[in-house]
């Protein structure tokens, strides 16, 4: 709103001007949603237990967790509300691709949330059908990758303003320039990089405060990432892509971080609320195409280490059960097992917060080690 006031009104009312910065756009998104978010958390987590919407405890997890029972769940439609206005208000809503991410987040939202319903007020063991469930994860990634790829073309390659690139190159860290040009294979790639990460983040929600704050961690990153890479100047210094527009995607990521930071206020130890399936996934989902949208698709992984060592280690549980009829921890995702190893829950979340915090380092430092 306040960008398009800038755009309408900006020559005849100089004032205005301070509205084209996304610097300044960016940081009162984030102040919006966190403001929001404080704002009305406690009335939203008393609705949220109005209407019985609390979680349920696997009875197989540690015993710890049991007097988690009953607490509200749902509460990323906390964030969600609260970065849907901060988008609306500080966002340029011409730019296609914010339309794309707020839409996209959305729609994972309300997937997660379909989930989050069938479980704690249903009462179906295990919420909707995991194969449902997969169908309309991959929908959503389709419509959302070809949207993506269907208004984004070539990029402005001028020399003058970054590297010469393809939209369909990858990237890697510390390499300068592409490594690969993916071609038709782009599309695909791009949906297993949506659906792997957010269900990366979906496993990895299962401690007080752990995917939220991972989560800002590397949102907060993804926000410079994203202003470097769509202003000229950074661009060419730096030596990376330089993708017009791309700057206004951290007014969209400082919103989300505001928001993240808002809700973990209320869902640090003991939490007063749980994000659920509905703050998971369209976490988990926008780290994804926020990611491919920046070309750093690869750079995710070490961004977002601990959700990839969260699914790793299901994946290899599962694996080595299956195949050899023995487990390799003591239980999965990783952070319980740490738990069965006698670490208390802020041990666990406060050691992964620093840990995604090195990560986010070493992710911002690819930007010159090249």
């Amino acid at each position: 709103m306040f960008h398009w006031i800038y755009e309408t009104f900006g020559n005849d009312l100089g004032f205005l001007r301070i509205f084209h910065y996304v610097t300044l756009r960016a940081m009162m998104a984030g102040l919006t949603a966190m403001f929001f978010t404080f704002l009305y958390g406690k009335s939203m987590i008393g609705f949220l237990q109005s209407l019985k919407f609390k979680e349920s405890v696997r009875n197989d997890g540690p015993e710890s967790h049991a007097a988690k029972s009953g607490t509200p769940t749902m509460g990323g439609l906390m964030m969600i509300v609260s970065l849907t206005i901060s988008t609306l208000l500080w966002g340029n809503l011409t730019n296609p691709n914010i339309l794309l991410l707020l839409g996209s987040a959305i729609a994972f939202c309300m997937l997660g949330f379909s989930d989050d319903y069938m479980k704690s007020v249903k009462k179906i063991k295990g919420g909707m059908r995991a194969r449902t469930k997969f169908l309309v994860t991959i929908l959503i990634a389709v419509t959302v990758t070809y949207i993506f790829y269907y208004i984004s073309g070539r990029p402005n390659t001028v020399a003058s303003k970054g590297i010469l690139f393809e939209i369909t190159d990858l990237f890697l860290p510390f390499f300068k320039g592409p490594v690969l040009t993916l071609g038709v294979l782009a599309v695909p790639f791009a949906i297993i990089v949506l659906i792997g990460s957010s269900h990366a983040v979906n496993l990895t929600d299962g401690l007080d405060g752990l995917a939220s704050g991972t989560v800002v961690i590397a949102t907060a990153t993804m926000a410079l990432l994203a202003y470097v890479s769509g202003t000229p100047v950074a661009a060419n210094y730096l030596n990376i892509p330089y993708l017009p527009g791309a700057h206004e995607y951290s007014v969209f990521l400082a919103g989300l971080s505001g928001a993240l930071l808002g809700f973990l206020w209320f869902n640090c130890h003991p939490a007063q609320v749980f994000m659920g399936d509905t703050g998971s996934l369209f976490l988990g989902s926008t780290l994804g195409l926020t990611a491919i949208m920046l070309k750093k698709e690869i750079l995710l992984v070490i961004l977002g280490g601990i959700f990839v060592a969260e699914a790793l280690s299901v994946m290899l549980q599962v694996g080595s059960f299956k195949l050899r009829g023995k487990r390799i921890f003591k239980m999965a995702p990783l952070h319980h097992h740490f738990e069965l190893l006698g670490w208390s829950e802020e041990k666990v979340v406060i050691r992964f917060w620093i840990i995604g915090i090195i990560l986010a380092i070493i992710s911002l430092s690819t930007l010159k080690i090249q």
